[in-house]
């Protein structure tokens, strides 16, 4: 395995990342690799670990300042994907990586449904691996620029703050989700293909192929965040062979 050019200190040295993995030769190798390219590893082996590295079980559930988890899915005391439930149901938004030897792709769509910010099939090469994960740092750093909040009705678009809020409450949104909408924020009006907002994503450093319908999923994500009734939409609107339009005018 060609160990990876390591990143400016500025960038990656402070970095911390979490990797939950019962596999011990499979989790010795990706730990290697990530200690190689400058990130902080942690491995642990268990959900229970995870949920205690990470504090889960504290009141504030925010944990020692990890950047990112790397999750496996099939983990010796239960499922991954409930340690991903259980963080966005906590409100934190820790970025998650999800990892799967399961042939499946229900279990990929589920995953993003509860929160997940990507995920990577096994076996995967190492190299796809971090550059997966620097693609959600990036995400996560990415400012929207002008740091002007972006107002449609009842819903604000914060870029500074990377939050949306609807009547001033901040709803949850992952890093991934919150690009697509800042997308759409930005375009208002217009329909914009999933080609357009994959490659608006990809610009802040997003790894995904064009070709993955993962991005449906998101968007209902985003829905059921945003919207009084996601199944009858009032912002996102789906227009049948097109893509998606961000409405305007939102007054509910």
């Amino acid at each position: 395995m060609r160990a990876p050019a390591r990143l400016g200190a500025a960038q990656s040295m402070n970095e911390r990342v979490l990797l939950v993995e019962d596999d011990v030769r499979l989790g010795e190798m990706v730990d290697d690799y990530l200690r190689a390219a400058g990130w902080q590893a942690t491995r642990v082996a268990t959900l229970s670990a995870a949920a205690e590295a990470i504090g889960l079980n504290d009141a504030v559930g925010r944990g020692p300042g990890f950047d990112a988890v790397i999750l496996d899915l099939m983990l010796p005391d239960g499922d991954g994907l409930d340690l991903c439930r259980r963080l966005r149901a906590a409100g934190n938004d820790l970025p998650v990586l999800m990892l799967t030897a399961r042939g499946d792709p229900l279990d990929r769509i589920v995953g993003l449904e509860l929160g997940a910010d990507d995920y990577l099939p096994k076996p995967f090469e190492p190299r796809e691996l971090l550059a997966r994960l620097r693609a959600i740092q990036r995400r996560r750093r990415a400012g929207a620029g002008p740091g002007q909040v972006l107002r449609f009705g009842r819903l604000e678009v914060d870029p500074a703050a990377r939050q949306a809020r609807v009547d001033g409450e901040p709803r949850t949104l992952t890093g991934y989700q919150f690009d697509l909408l800042l997308a759409f924020a930005r375009h208002p009006g217009r329909v914009l293909s999933r080609e357009f907002l994959l490659d608006a994503v990809k610009s802040s450093g997003d790894a995904q192929d064009v070709y993955d319908r993962s991005i449906d999923v998101h968007i209902s994500r985003i829905r059921a965040a945003l919207e009084d009734d996601p199944r009858n939409p009032r912002r996102i609107l789906t227009l049948r062979g097109a893509g998606y339009v961000f409405a305007r005018s939102q007054d509910s």
